[in-house]
């Protein structure tokens, strides 16, 4: 059973009102057995049921549609009524009565919210019963539209509970980040208070080169957060990250540089870079530039400082790739599937920099170049990988 059909039985089970119109077509028209069925191309769903006749067929069974007439139901829209089986001008002719051991039955469609046929509603007894009469057949039509409509107002509840669901996702979203924004802008801020603080002091020249040095890294930094608030903006409105694609001959050049700005503010730890792009390349290269560098410095924040760090990068005259790859501990899968949303960050970490963006703004880069961004983790190393077809 599919997950979409095991969805169709909850919110028939759901429909408090459908039981009682069971009840009421048996006490109009003498059927022992009423049910809802959910029916597709291929198979026939139980999805409620009144069994008083002991047919012995449950909640979720299923039956093979050829051997039914819902199948008809579904082909014509139109309902199937026989009020005695064994004596039908058409139905006589049919295995199915004889195989479910029936003499008077009626099936009547039932639609969804998009007019889609959905279902049935059946009723059907061992006995002969009456059910050709305008009454009867107007009753079991009214309550076949009444389950129709409580269908509708089903999806649109969902779909209403839904929205309001992911608008309450996104006012806690906009509140964290938020309150990261400001936590984070804040050491730069205070970096800067400082040095203007020293500066109006009597410093020594070369005490005043070492603050502003300072200070020139905290502006950069407080740049970069800014520049990542607005990269996360454009992504999460649906609009995609900004890009300004041209023919690029240097992008080897501009990724090695990427590489060695990062390793002189890292000195500590080692970057291996292999990195061979020849010919031009079709891209944004201050965009992929951004990717290897959220990439790298992810790498040198979580990686193991003792394990270097290989950054490779290759082009060919039909994909481009660049990868990440540090040493370290394993990361389990639910945190693998967490690493490329927005403000996550490793609880394990000690270092918090950044607004947890970055992993995420490298695949909406990737993402902008109709590529791709993967993570592979083992015991030997982490490697991040984006690939795109040039």
């Amino acid at each position: 059973m599919t997950r979409s059909v095991e969805n169709d039985i909850r919110t028939i089970q759901s429909i408090d009102v459908i039981p009682h119109i069971m009840k009421m077509l048996s006490d109009a028209t003498g059927l022992r057995f009423l049910c809802v069925a959910r029916v597709t191309e291929d198979n026939w769903t139980m999805c409620a049921v009144q069994d008083e006749a002991d047919f012995n067929l449950e909640v979720g069974d299923e039956l093979d549609i050829k051997t039914t007439f819902c199948s008809k139901v579904m082909r014509t829209s139109e309902p199937v009524i026989i009020e005695e089986a064994s004596s039908d001008e058409v139905y006589s002719l049919s295995e199915i009565p004889g195989m479910y051991g029936f003499e008077s039955y009626f099936s009547y469609p039932i639609y969804n919210e998009n007019g889609e046929f959905f279902g049935t509603l059946c009723g059907l007894d061992p006995r002969p019963m009456t059910l050709k009469t305008p009454a009867i057949q107007n009753q079991i039509a009214s309550f076949a539209e009444l389950i129709s409509r409580q269908l509708v107002t089903h999806d649109r509840l969902q779909n209403v509970e839904s929205a309001l669901g992911d608008e309450q996702a996104a006012a806690k979203l906009r509140e964290q980040y938020i309150a990261i924004l400001g936590h984070d802008l804040r050491t730069p801020l205070s970096s800067l208070k400082m040095g203007i603080d020293f500066l109006k002091s009597d410093i020594t020249e070369q005490t005043a080169l070492t603050v502003l040095e300072r200070m020139d890294r905290s502006s950069h930094r407080m740049a970069r957060l800014l520049s990542d608030v607005m990269d996360f903006t454009h992504g999460k409105m649906g609009k995609g990250i900004p890009l300004h694609l041209k023919n690029v001959t240097n992008l080897e050049a501009l990724l090695n540089h990427t590489v060695a700005e990062l390793a002189e503010l890292h000195p500590d730890n080692d970057i291996c870079a292999d990195i061979h792009i020849d010919g031009t390349q079709y891209c944004d290269p201050d965009r992929l530039c951004q990717l290897l560098s959220n990439l790298l410095v992810n790498a040198l924040l979580h990686g193991e400082n003792s394990k270097p760090v290989y950054v490779r990068a290759r082009a060919s005259s039909t994909e481009l790739f660049i990868q990440v790859a540090n040493g370290g501990k394993a990361i389990p899968q639910n945190v693998q599937d967490k690493l490329f949303q927005p403000f996550w960050r490793k609880e394990s970490s000690e270092e918090k920099n950044g607004l947890g963006l970055g992993l995420f703004i490298a695949s909406q880069i990737a993402q902008a170049h109709r590529g791709k961004l993967d993570v592979q983790s083992s015991a030997e190393q982490t490697a991040f990988t984006f690939s795109a077809a040039m």
